[in-house]
């Protein structure tokens, strides 16, 4: 666990400021370590024919491990998970892991709004991957008083 000395000082933050960005590799090997650890073996997370089977484009990454991975950036920029007071998101479009490619998640973190009496900011992240938006209104509260 971060100090107090590496917690971001909320008076520097404006609206607009991109707080973190990240690109994540994900391959059909990542699926499976995810679902060991979550216990989510849903086989449209490593069958081609079931997920096919039930209209989906092909294989995609687990919703939580999309949601989990967005959220780093910000938890490692404030220094301690403590400090996340909040965060939600809406699922828009699944990540399609290429048996060969993999797929690639991009994540930008920026301050979405400030209450300055909480001494919380609300940061926003958009979860990109083959350049569509997968998570929406992607929101992470963080108190830095």
């Amino acid at each position: 666990m971060a100090g107090t000395d590496s917690i971001p000082d909320f008076d520097a933050l404006t609206v607009g400021d991109v707080v973190a960005e990240r690109a994540v590799e994900l391959s059909r090997d990542s699926l499976v370590r995810y679902a060991g650890a979550s216990g989510d073996f849903n086989p449209i997370h490593y069958r081609d024919d079931v997920a096919t089977s039930v209209g989906l484009p092909g294989v995609i990454a687990h919703g939580m491990l999309t949601m989990g991975l967005s959220v780093q950036p910000v938890v490692d920029w404030v220094g301690d998970p403590a400090l996340v007071a909040d965060y939600q998101v809406r699922f828009t479009r699944p990540v399609v892991v290429d048996p060969a490619d993999g797929a690639t998640v991009t994540v930008t973190a920026k301050v979405g709004q400030l209450d300055a009496e909480a001494r919380v900011a609300r940061i926003d992240l958009t979860t990109t991957f083959g350049g569509e938006t997968v998570l929406g209104k992607a929101q992470v509260r963080v108190r830095l008083a």
